[in-house]
């Protein structure tokens, strides 16, 4: 049978993943040298070509997406036995690491956390404030075990590495000043703002919320001002700096000179999604965890 070398396989697959042997030595705090000796060492324990020279960059061969579909599998598989060995060893105890994006850490996981200290006081969460790049960063590296993040900003639910669940659709409502013309409108729409001064970040995933909300209701927002969080876009939108679309969940934040108008004749949403290494969601802490999770969002939504 062919020897298979687990430690080996992760080097491939980061390399698959990161793009160069540098950027993949960078990752697994290797030098570039031993990359490339692990590799080779690989490939002539499976007798097959991995790597083949592209410039000056090297690439994944067929052979070596070949094996990497097999080992996806095994990591899986590893993951789950991981979990349930946990479970054995720690009943219901043990710790949970859990990434989320900023307005999700008082919306879903406090209300989660305090759940399960009630229910489960053993089972410790440990919370990491991280945007939606970090956060994968972050669960592919093995430093957090669970990443909240928008769905239009998770890994592919076609990503093998990854299992995906659903937690929530965010409503978008508009906020406006106190004062503004339009606060008491009746059957107010998006495209109703569409001259408006529009108060959203520079980039990043908020940027683009905002721009294919008012795309989908026919127009290209002019950008007045650019800010990423909800305490200053609030504090400019009570000014009469601009409008904004805000999140349902960022309720918190909400000033008594602005007015959220629900645009319930075509409510644009966020969908927010929890994520783990496919194979963990088996282990009882993580599945707590998710289950806390999607109780705070079945919460919300009845609110």
């Amino acid at each position: 049978m062919t020897e298979w070398d687990i430690k080996k396989l992760q080097i491939l697959r980061t390399l698959r993943d990161r793009g160069t042997v540098t950027a993949t030595a960078e990752a697994l705090l290797m030098t570039p040298s031993a990359v490339s000796q692990q590799l080779t060492n690989l490939a002539k324990q499976l007798g097959v070509q991995l790597l083949e020279a592209q410039g000056r960059r090297v690439r994944l061969t067929d052979a070596a997406h070949l094996v990497l579909r097999h080992a996806e599998a095994v990591f899986a598989q590893l993951e789950r036995a991981d979990a349930e060995l946990a479970g054995y060893l720690r009943g219901e105890a043990g710790e949970v690491r859990l990434a989320a994006f900023s307005t999700a850490v008082p919306a879903l996981v406090v209300p989660a956390v305090q759940h399960l200290r009630a229910a489960h006081p053993s089972l410790a969460v440990r919370v990491r404030e991280a945007e939606a790049a970090e956060a994968y960063e972050l669960l592919t590296a093995g430093e957090v075990d669970l990443a909240l993040s928008l769905a239009a900003h998770a890994p592919s639910a076609r990503d093998p590495k990854y299992a995906r669940v659903p937690l929530l659709a965010d409503p978008l409502d508009v906020a406006l000043p106190a004062g503004h013309p339009l606060a008491d409108a009746p059957g107010l729409r998006l495209h109703d703002l569409s001259a408006e001064p529009w108060i959203f970040g520079g980039s990043g995933p908020w940027s683009e919320i905002t721009t294919a909300a008012c795309e989908a209701a026919g127009f290209v927002p002019e950008q007045a001002h650019s800010a990423a969080g909800w305490t200053a876009i609030l504090a400019m939108v009570e000014a009469g700096m601009g409008i904004a679309l805000v999140p349902r969940m960022a309720s918190a934040e909400r000033r008594a000179g602005v007015v959220m108008r629900v645009l319930s004749a075509d409510q644009p949403r966020r969908h927010v999604v929890a994520a783990v290494r496919r194979g963990a969601e088996e282990g009882p802490a993580v599945a707590r965890v998710l289950a806390a999770l999607r109780q705070a969002a079945a919460a919300r939504e009845t609110v």
